[in-house]
């Protein structure tokens, strides 16, 4: 039965995001492949107060990264920063794709620039094969001057020397484009951004401390006696298992783990956190699973597991396979050190994974489930369905198919369920044909749990 958990939740890494909208929406996007942060967003206006909220905003995270270098260069000025503070340099595919569209549209001739290095203009004009070109560079710096300032220079440069725009700030962008002036605004590329993001990971002391911990796994071969049978021989048998066994080890290998075959249809595997999580591109890649059903005909269920001690990673990995094993195979499941889920990871359907948790944290709850006939297998079905579609009510057909039962079976569970006061009728659920209405039940045991 699953117990109480009173660690701490420190899995997940705090993160402020402080830029215009755009920008901070390009970034939410970007931080889905970054499974461990947890953002902070906060959108800054021209007449936002970016230092009381970049001081406000260092209690609650522990990192920051702006989108634009003008926000940070204005705060670092009077801001002294506790934690670790990035920003997305404009010197990479951004500027590059800038340049591009302004070869593309107009002509690279003559440019009048701000907050951009000129040393990566000039490095990305030299790739484009410019030779006959002209920078007219902004060159007050840039925390003592105003945007109305900035916006001036362009236009002068566009009056006198035909130049076009090349602004690393939103507020001159949209000026510029309100007076008619040529110009692109730099913005990072999703490239850029998880460059970025990545240092920024790697600055955090939670991330440092996660990069060498533990990660343990299982693999169970899904039907494995079925699988067997359709062989003539043991040696036959035996090939198989030699095969399955070396392309296990080859994928182990990218993890830089260790494998063990602990037996029959069963391997376990050790690795690192760090490894694991970027060689599975943040827990959304596992080409295993496609691989093994692809040359062998044959699926795998896998089970990986978090924890602070080894322990606990491999009493986790266990606790992930049995859901791998529950959903039919084919999947891998993660539990993580506090004991939330996340899964199922599934590339052959590219489904995003959910994340839910695995505890009931309230024991009398977990007394009375137990007295009831609700497993932990039970419970995890449920909770992953509540996860999932987001709702609390369900009808005996709909929890007899999450629970891989017959109707029949669903409803004699209900009623032990009912009488130890785990779900409750709520309504009833009229039909289009003729027949009995279907009750319709609420798993008030869920809400219980979360509220304790």
């Amino acid at each position: 039965m699953l117990r109480k958990n009173t660690v701490h939740d420190n899995s997940d890494i705090n993160i402020g995001i402080i830029g215009p909208k755009a920008l901070v929406d390009q970034t939410r996007e970007t931080l889905k492949t970054f499974p461990n942060f947890k953002p902070v967003f906060r959108i800054i206006e021209p007449t936002s107060l970016i230092a009381e909220i970049t001081s406000e905003l260092m209690n609650d995270v522990e990192v920051l990264m702006f989108t634009e270098y003008h926000c940070y260069n204005i705060v670092k000025q009077v801001v002294d920063f506790i934690i670790p503070v990035h920003h997305m340099p404009l010197m990479g595919t951004g500027l590059y794709r800038s340049l591009f569209i302004i070869k593309s549209r107009y002509s690279l001739k003559c440019l009048s620039i701000d907050t951009v290095e000129e040393k990566y203009v000039e490095q990305i004009l030299s790739d484009l094969e410019e030779v006959n070109y002209e920078l007219l560079v902004y060159k007050n710096p840039l925390q003592s001057t105003v945007i109305e300032e900035i916006v001036q220079f362009h236009v002068d440069n566009f009056q006198n020397h035909n130049a076009i725009a090349l602004t690393g700030i939103q507020d001159v962008a949209i000026q510029l484009s309100a007076r008619h002036i040529p110009h692109e605004w730099v913005t990072p590329t999703q490239q850029d951004m998880i460059v970025s993001l990545e240092r920024a990971l790697l600055a955090t002391n939670t991330r440092r401390n996660k990069e060498s911990q533990i990660v343990f796994g299982l693999i169970n071969i899904d039907n494995f006696k079925g699988v067997t049978e359709k062989y003539s021989s043991e040696h036959d048998v035996q090939l198989l298992k030699l095969t399955i066994q070396q392309m296990l080890l080859d994928y182990i290998k990218l993890l830089d783990g260790h494998l063990i075959n602990l037996g029959g249809e069963e391997y376990s595997f050790i690795t690192t956190r760090g490894i694991f999580e970027r060689e599975t591109r943040g827990y959304k890649f596992i080409p295993l699973l496609q691989d093994v059903k692809n040359e062998l005909g044959i699926t795998i269920s896998l089970g990986v597991g978090f924890g602070r001690t080894a322990a606990e990673a491999g009493n986790h990995a266990r606790l992930a396979l049995r859901q791998s094993k529950d959903l039919g195979g084919n999947v891998c499941y993660i539990v993580r050190e506090d004991r939330s889920v996340l899964g199922p990871v599934d590339i052959t359907s590219h489904k995003q994974y959910e994340r839910y948790n695995l505890a009931i944290t309230d024991p009398l709850l977990l007394d009375k489930a137990e007295k009831a006939g609700m497993s932990a297998s039970y419970m995890t079905k449920l909770m992953a369905r509540v996860s999932r579609h987001k709702k609390m009510e369900y009808t005996a057909q709909e929890l007899a198919s999450t629970l891989n039962v017959t109707v029949r079976s669903a409803n004699r569970i209900l009623l032990k369920w009912m009488d130890a006061e785990l779900v409750e009728i709520v309504g009833e659920e009229k039909l289009a044909h003729k027949g009995r209405p279907r009750r319709i039940y609420r798993l008030s045991f869920i809400e219980d749990g979360k509220e304790n």
